[in-house]
Parts: structure tokens; sequence; C-alpha cells
């Protein structure tokens, strides 16, 4: 086969144009029973591949035609000895990597600024999470990866770990030494999964971190999606065989993964790994030039700052994404949820996030300098209308302390609970997920202990307008804890 294929998409084509009489789902039939305004507004085309797993069209769950031969391109193409496709996006593939190579009361070590997907797969395979710290940067009040130097000692302190997961490169584009923390792992045995998220292209341009597959990684849940062009909801996940099994990753992902899975999000991945890769190289590369470029330019504007390299000093700061536009606006005398809520009201831009002192910017194959000068006269206006604000400050705070685990995850999840207000909440067994999102960086999990000090944070963030979220209460005036029982006497 070649790049240049596209089985399912084809397949798709194909079996289109023979004008099938389906008696089967989805009950639109190709738009006829839809509703007329939103048939228009969408179209007929992608409503005529809108179909399930007929046998001309193959089964995810059970893949041996036209998808099979769709995965093994991807494979090929992102370096994998297998990939599979995921319609439940990263999260459905971050689930399937931990349940892949953990059970209960196996232990795992991640990073402790993870997606919340890894922390609710975490939950349901009744692992044991032991958290690293990751790096954090004081200037801009953000976390970067874990190092080199404290993998080897969270390995060394827990040789009977079941895997490693590392993310890369993390949600504001810093990589650490990858290939560096695989080989130290594997000299142990120990398997390495990645949450790739925002790493799709990475793969696919010299001038970018090294990819999973490349540093040797086990396996990696890579967002086609969020870069690299496919729709929403659609990733890849890709297994490098050895201390994983692939015949148990494709159970996993299937026990997790829909029946009913969208062939349009299928084809959108199957065209968009042919994209990358023959013509990703040249995308990419017109993406970092827009991006560099863009960033020079927000560097001549006074009072903010766009980060470069000049933040690689250390194995958790080994390299970086230049696509990833993280401009800190601390020393405008505004927070990055304002600088977010100003740039939406008075320039219409909406930014991928926003923290106490920065906001993110993504400039990915679908961008030119329109959109980046757009974006360059949209900051001048605001710091121009914030200036007389402008001070120069010190983070006071950067990420909150990771809590004591007092019991797994999963009893936790599901032990008998009370609600209590989260500002008395000190010293109690958390039995919720509380979380800054986005990114979804846990401030709490089920089965750690409450902190004043995290209180405070979470207090503060909701003060700064950012979004805490997680408990049922959603105002985060009250939180459920494990039940007391009172002494018997």
């Amino acid at each position: 086969m070649s790049q240049l294929e596209t089985p399912l998409f084809d397949a798709l084509l194909k079996h289109r144009n023979r004008h099938p009489i389906q008696f089967h789902i989805p009950g639109h039939k190709k738009g006829k029973g839809m509703d007329p305004a939103f048939r228009e507004f969408v179209g007929d085309n992608i409503l005529s591949i809108d179909l399930i797993n007929i046998a001309p069209l193959d089964d995810l769950h059970s893949p041996k035609g036209a998808i099979k031969k769709a995965q093994r391109l991807a494979a090929e193409a992102f370096g994998a000895d297998e990939t599979f496709f995921s319609v439940q996006g990263t999260s459905g593939a971050i689930m399937t990597m931990i349940l892949t190579i953990c059970g209960p009361g196996d232990k795992i070590l991640v990073p402790r600024n993870v997606h919340k997907s890894i922390m609710s797969a975490i939950v349901f395979a009744g692992a044991i999470p032991v958290f690293i710290h990751p790096e954090v940067d004081k200037e801009l009040g953000i976390s970067h990866g874990i190092s080199v130097e404290s993998v080897e000692k969270a390995l060394d302190a827990h040789p009977d770990a079941k895997g490693l997961l590392v993310i890369n490169p993390t949600y504001f584009g810093l990589a650490a030494d990858l290939k560096k923390i695989v080989d130290i792992a594997h000299e142990r045995g120990i398997p390495v999964v990645v949450d790739e998220a925002h790493g799709v292209h990475i793969h696919f341009h010299k001038s970018l971190p090294v990819s999973a597959m490349e540093a040797g990684a086990d396996m990696a849940a890579t967002s086609v999606h969020k870069l690299g062009g496919s729709m929403t909801q659609s990733s890849i996940l890709n297994v490098r065989e050895g201390l994983v099994s692939t015949k148990r990753v494709q159970s996993i992902l299937s026990m997790l993964t829909t029946t009913s899975t969208s062939y349009p999000l299928l084809a959108s991945l199957d065209t968009a790994r042919r994209q990358l890769a023959i013509h990703g190289e040249d995308l990419i590369g017109e993406a970092i030039r827009v991006a560099n470029d863009a960033r020079r330019r927000i560097n001549e504007i006074p009072h903010i700052h766009c980060v470069g390299e000049e933040i690689l000093q250390t194995s958790a700061t080994f390299d970086m994404d230049p696509t990833k536009l993280l401009i800190s606006v601390k020393n405008l005398g505004m927070t990055g949820y304002e600088a977010e809520i100003w740039l939406r009201e008075k320039a219409n831009i909406e930014v991928e996030l926003s923290d106490l002192y920065n906001i993110l910017c993504l400039i990915t194959i679908g961008d030119t300098e329109k959109e980046t000068n757009l974006l360059i006269n949209a900051l001048s206006r605001m710091v121009e209308a914030h200036e007389s604000e402008a001070v120069v400050i010190e983070p006071s705070v950067t990420l909150p302390d990771i809590p004591g685990l007092a019991m797994s995850p999963r009893d936790a999840f599901y032990a008998a609970t009370e609600q209590v207000p989260l500002k008395e909440a000190s010293g109690r067994i958390s039995a919720e997920f509380v979380m800054v999102y986005p990114p979804g960086i846990p401030i709490f999990i089920p089965g750690e202990i409450i902190t004043p000090g995290n209180i405070n944070y979470i207090t503060m963030n909701l003060e700064a307008g950012l979004p805490v979220q997680g408990p049922e209460d959603d105002t985060l005036e009250m939180i459920h804890v494990i039940k007391e029982h009172q002494a018997i006497f």
C-alpha cells in the first residue's frame, strides 16, 4: 500500500455511489429523515457516508478490511507496530493504555499535571497512582514535564510499578527528554505510555520534539483532531509490541468504544493521515514559520512576552513546539482569563486556554499570516488599553500541592460519602475530582486528604474567574468526602 491511498474513505465513496437501499440505521437514511434546516447546513455529502458497520465498510471492533488497511497505513506513517483508530477521542485511547497495563492494586507512575481522563482510567482500573512532581516554572506560574532525574528516583523507589506515563509535549508545548526517560524505564522492564494529545504533528517535522514512537515508547494516545486535521473526537492509539500485547489493546479499546462508530470520523482520520504523511513536512514547516514570525512580533509589544527557546534549560524543558504561542500577560495588570475575555469581546478572537498569568494560542496547518496579523493587532490594542495598569509582578501562585493519598481512588470513588462545606473540609478525604479545566490538572482526586492550601488555591482560581470543575456542586461551596462514623462506646 501507498501513503497516497485512503482505503476507508475510498470504500465509503464506493458504497455511496452504489446508492444501496438502506433498511438499517442511522434512521435519517442519508439525510432524508433529518430536520431540513440541519440537513441543508451540513450538506448531503457528509450525511451520505454517515453509515454503520455493514460488511463492505468493515468493523472497528474487529477490523479485517478497509479499516484494517487504513490502520496499517497509519502505523507505517507514525512508525508504530500497530495503530488503532479511536472515535472516543484521545481520552478513550488514554483509558485504553492505562487499562492495558494496570489492574487493581497496581502502581502506575504519573505526573501530577495529567488530564482528567488519566485519573478516570486509574479509578476504573483500581490502580494506585504514584505522582511525580512536574517541574514548576515560577516565572510563568505553570508546570512543565517531568525531569529525567525525578523519573529515575521514582523508578528506584517503586520498582514494582506496572508502568510510567509521560506527557509529550505538554499542553504548553514543552517536552522532556523522552528518549532518555524511555530508556531508563525499559532498562527496568517497565512500559512507558505517552499522552501525546498535543503532539500529532511532531512526528512529521525534524524541527519539532521527538515523538513517542521515535523515542521507543510502548504506547501513545495521539490526538489527530487537535492539531492534525481530522474531525473533533477522532484520535489514534499507536502501539509498539514487546512489553504490551496488541491483542489486549484491541480487546480493551473495544470495551470502551461505542458499537455505533462514526464513519465520517474514521474517514477523517484516514485522510488526515494521508495529508500528514505526504504533505506534513511542508505544511508543518509553514506553520512553524508563521508561529516564529508571530512570536518575534509579539515580543516587540511592551508588557507582554511570548515564550521562546530561552525556556529550554533542564531535562524537563528539553525541547519545545514553537507552534504553541504561550503569552504571558502578568505584567499588564490583568489575568490571563481577563485577557481571554478582552480578546473575545473586543477582537472576536478565541484563544485555546487562559490561566492566572497566561493565554495560549495555537498555530496549526490551518493558519496563515492573515490570522496572526489579526492576533498581533488585537494584542497591541489590548496592551494600549491597559498600559496605565502595567506593573512588573512575580507570580504569587504556581501549582497546588500534591495531597497525601489515604485510600485508592477507586475505593474512595465508591465509598459512602457525605457533603460538607469546602471551607470546612480540611483534613477530610475527598470523594470527588476537583480540577482546573482546561487543561484538567487535578487539585484533588478521590482518596486524597484535603488541605487548607489547596482549598485556598481553589478559592483563588474561582475569584480569578478560572474554570474549576469536578464536584457535583458546581458552585464549589460543598464537596463530597468519605463519610466518617462516630466511635461507639
